[in-house]
Order: structure tokens, then sequence, then C-alpha cells
């Protein structure tokens, strides 16, 4: 039996789109800090969301190298 391969492009979307994703909630999760940075403060409330910030900010540039790594090693 021959194994179905997924086509090149097709791959390289399901792992690109997520990616995008992440750097979509990053954006909004910034403009949200700004937007309610002096309720966030006057909550205490802040220092959460930079963690937040802080953590997925790392995580979704080193996803974009190790994507850009394979593509360019030919491995997607």
């Amino acid at each position: 039996m021959e194994e179905k391969r997924i086509h090149p492009a097709l791959l390289r979307l399901f792992v690109i789109f997520p990616n995008i994703l992440s750097y979509v909630l990053l954006i909004g999760l910034i403009i949200f800090v700004m937007s309610n940075y002096a309720v966030l403060k006057a909550n205490e409330a802040l220092s959460t969301w930079l963690i937040i910030i802080a953590i997925l900010a790392p995580a979704a540039l080193f996803t974009t190298y190790r994507i850009v790594q394979k593509i360019r090693s030919g491995a997607m």
C-alpha cells in the first residue's frame, strides 16, 4: 500500500497559519494592555498580562525561526 503524502504547499499552510495567528494574538494583547493600562495597573493585573506577553513573544519568534530553518533546509 502506498502511503499518502501531503502536498508541500498545504503542509506549509498548516504550519505557518497557526504561527501567524500567534502574532495576531500577541499584537492584540499588546493593544489591550496599552489601551487598558491605567485600569490594569489600578487592579494590580498589569503584571499578569505582561508575563503572558513575555512568554508568548519569544515562543512566537522561536517558532518562526524554526519554520524558516526547516524551509531553507528543504524539509518543508
